[in-house]
């Protein structure tokens, strides 16, 4: 009979730890929070102190009444949930719902918290319990606490000013606005036209080039040629000056020092593992949650990184030990700095766990224990064990050159930039990478022939090139989740329930791994800035953040920094819900006439989007497409009549967007699409008759349908293969991707659980 009993989030970890502790300890999983507020106005009562009303979540009832079966046999009781706000308002939930069913009785009751699921970290964590932090649990109230009112309170107000259904959220809101300003920062901007003057040289039968960087005397900015004219006349000047040859006026060498990358946190594991791996901010964490959580290496479960959900860059000093050990052993002492590194955290307000995310050992390594991890659990391991392993290396040392290149006099000069890795240093294991990077037009990195000054050396050819300003890139996840820290928005464990949210409320979408803001979310973050605009400020948010970390730290009592919030709060809602007419946020008034009433036109919010409509309607339904040309003539369909009264056809526009209709309309009422479905090649295997066509629901999705409908109505949802199921017999297997388990071949018939694990294109060039 168990003596003791311990409680972690998943059954994974469990059974992880239960291996750990042994015969005398019991181990259960509560599967995540175990309740949470009413799903309805008034669990928050701000006239009480910001009382709450809680339910137990009915799906872990069930986990609870197996905690309460076993803690009746058990005479000690560890909270082992995870060493973060979350996991500590979790063992609080658990402690209340077990006082409150009245089973502890005089048994101990502990919190446990270990960083790493070692055997070392556990049994020393349970031989070391302490108290429930107050301070932890009452940051943790006042957020929840924050979110259920501001998202209470918000989203209806969305839903009578704009359309039901709609959300705002305290942290998601200032992250949608983000992407909307870039967004019109992007519309807004004006190219720029500049001139880039490069020559081509030659010395010793090496060709590179080099830039222009003085001419005349003056030196040459980005904008000082800026036309095709002055671009002639400097190309003239400068090939009069050189006359076929260039004078080496300077030589700089310089070697420099690069030093590696702090380990990883939350936030730049994530940045990373979308800039190398093609990651999105969940499914790293989903991942890295299974690598902390165990992983069986063969007979044994390991927990084989550090907790992953952390601000910290900080490293344990018995895991700098066996770093530096591994690094000498496996890399030789001349890659080995004499002093182990130490990184400073730039959030000012770092907290959660105590350490970085690094290996639990790095003697797994990556390559060694590859066979006993899925493809996407090695690819994040081996990612985090690289850059924990190359932060305690030496620097990279490279020798640099800048040679100075005069056209006739030192008046006109060109410099050419190169550099060698003299000592690779920690850049042999890892290197980081950067977002939106553009090539380096001085070629850093490239090697340079030897030179000295006062060589002649042979101008090959002067090359003016034309150039525009770009605008600032779309966000990617990356350089959302940057922007998120760097403003001080939410908490990294937040960041990718945010990004899941704004795509989930259709706020956002994503085109070539970029977020778009969709009209719905442009409308939403207009309303919320105009109305609300010290909620949806940035420095509102981070400082609302600051004060849940001096919460947490025990500086601020959480009651009365929630008043100093609430009323004001209120009182603008109340004001906003009498005062803002719907149509002042819905509609947008254009300057002209509607051609068939003759009253205003407006650009309005529909189901599918912005439209141009009739501010007369209902009497008057005029509308078109936002980029449609009220004067344009319709596009007739040249050599085509209608085959039910022989007018013209035409391209229409509808609320699904284009199709072809007959110009008689209303008397004719004829329409077909205007793309033919794709014929994937695939018989459709009901019928054995007609081919699956690719089509479009109404809703956007894409759906696979037999061409003979609606003689035949077989379709699915996943793109067919040509291929018979192996183990039903069935003759068509369909294409499946999903973010937990990456692209199968599946079985469409539902009592056949055939799949099999199949890598794409992308992965393969990303692998």
């Amino acid at each position: 009979m168990a003596k003791s009993l311990v409680i972690v989030e998943s059954p994974a970890k469990a059974k992880t730890i239960k291996k750990y502790l042994g015969k005398d300890y019991e181990v259960l999983a509560s599967y995540g929070h175990v309740r949470d507020l009413l799903p309805k106005e008034g669990a928050v009562d701000p006239e009480h102190d910001f009382a709450m009303k809680y339910q137990l979540i009915e799906k872990n009832e069930k986990h609870i009444d197996a905690i309460i079966k076993s803690l009746k046999k058990a005479d000690n009781l560890y909270l082992a949930t995870d060493p973060d706000r979350e996991g500590e308002a979790i063992a609080w939930h658990l402690y209340e719902i077990l006082k409150d069913r009245d089973v502890l009785n005089d048994k101990h009751v502990g919190r446990v918290a270990f960083n790493e699921i070692t055997k070392s970290a556990v049994n020393d964590a349970v031989s070391h319990p302490r108290e429930l932090s107050d301070d932890l649990i009452h940051a943790q109230l006042a957020r929840r606490a924050l979110d259920y009112l501001v998202g209470f309170n918000l989203s209806p107000l969305l839903w009578k000013k704009i359309r039901r259904g709609l959300s705002a959220g305290r942290v998601q809101s200032p992250a949608l606005r983000l992407i909307v300003e870039r967004e019109i920062e992007i519309e807004n901007f004006k190219p720029k036209e500049y001139w880039s003057m490069d020559a081509e040289v030659e010395q010793d039968k090496q060709a590179f080039t080099a830039k222009l960087t003085y001419l005349q005397g003056k030196k040459v900015s980005q904008f000082t040629i800026n036309n095709e004219k002055k671009a002639k006349e400097a190309e003239q000047t400068l090939s009069g000056a050189a006359n076929g040859k260039l004078t080496v006026h300077k030589v700089e060498k310089k070697q420099r020092k690069r030093n590696p990358a702090a380990p990883f946190t939350t936030s730049t594991v994530q940045q990373e593992a979308s800039r190398k791996l093609g990651f999105t901010a969940r499914k790293t964490m989903s991942v890295a949650q299974q690598l902390y959580e165990g992983i069986d290496l063969g007979g044994e479960t390991v927990g084989l990184i550090t907790y992953m959900r952390t601000d910290s860059v900080n490293l344990a000093d018995e895991a700098l030990t066996e770093i530096r050990q591994f690094i000498q052993d496996k890399y030789g002492a001349d890659n080995l700095p004499k002093e182990p590194r130490q990184f400073k955290t730039k959030s000012k307000n770092a907290q959660e766990a105590h350490e970085a995310i690094r290996p639990t050992s790095v003697l797994h390594e990556p390559a060694q224990i590859k066979k006993h991890l899925s493809k996407d659990q090695f690819r994040l391991y081996e990612l985090i064990w690289k850059r924990t392993v190359a932060c305690q290396m030496i620097h990279a040392t490279m020798d640099t050159v800048a040679v100075d290149l005069a056209a006739g006099s030192p008046d006109n000069l060109f410099r050419a930039n190169g550099s060698t890795v003299v000592k690779p240093g920690f850049m042999a294991l890892y290197l980081e990478s950067e977002d939106d990077s553009k090539k380096d037009k001085d070629d850093k990195d490239r090697i340079l022939p030897p030179m000295k000054e006062g060589d002649v050396v042979e101008l090959l050819k002067i090359l003016p090139e034309q150039h525009f300003t770009e605008p600032p890139p779309r966000y990617s996840e990356a350089s959302l989740v940057k922007a998120l820290e760097e403003y001080g928005i939410g908490r990294p464990s937040t960041y990718a329930s945010i990004i899941s949210t704004l795509q989930q409320r259709e706020y956002v979408e994503m085109d070539k791994k970029r977020f778009i803001p969709t009209d719905v979310g442009r409308i939403v973050n207009k309303f919320l800035t105009e109305h609300f605009p010290q909620y949806v400020d940035y420095e509102f948010t981070a400082h609302m953040e600051d004060d849940l970390d001096a919460i947490a730290r025990g500086e601020k009592d959480w009651v009365p920094m929630m008043k100093d919030f609430w009323k004001p709060f209120h009182e603008l809602v109340e004001e906003k819900d009498k005062s803002v007419d719907r149509k002042d946020v819905t509609h947008e008034q254009i300057d002209e006439k509607c051609p068939k009433c003759g009253g205003s036109l407006a650009i309005r919010l529909g189901r599918r989007g912005r439209f141009i409509g009739c501010n007369n309607y209902p009497e008057c339904d005029y509308t078109r497409n936002v980029n449609e040309d009220a004067n344009a003539e319709p596009e007739v369909i040249e050599g085509r009549k209608c085959p039910d009264c022989e007018s013209d056809l035409i391209i229409r526009h509808g609320r699904y967007g284009k199709f072809i209709g007959c110009s008689g309309y209303p008397d004719c009422r004829y329409i077909e699409p205007l793309e033919k479905p794709e014929n994937t090649g695939v018989q459709c295997p009901e019928c054995k008759q007609g081919s699956m066509l690719k089509r479009k629901a109404r809703s956007g999705k894409i759906f696979f349908s037999c061409e003979r409908y609606p003689d035949c109505k077989y379709a699915v949802w996943n793109q067919p293969l040509n291929e018979a199921c192996p183990q039903c017999g069935w003759p068509m297997l369909t294409l499946k991707t999903t973010k937990r388990r990456g692209t199968e071949k599946v079985c469409p018939q539902k009592e056949c659980n055939y799949s099999e694990q199949v890598e794409t294109e992308e992965e393969a060039e990303q692998e």
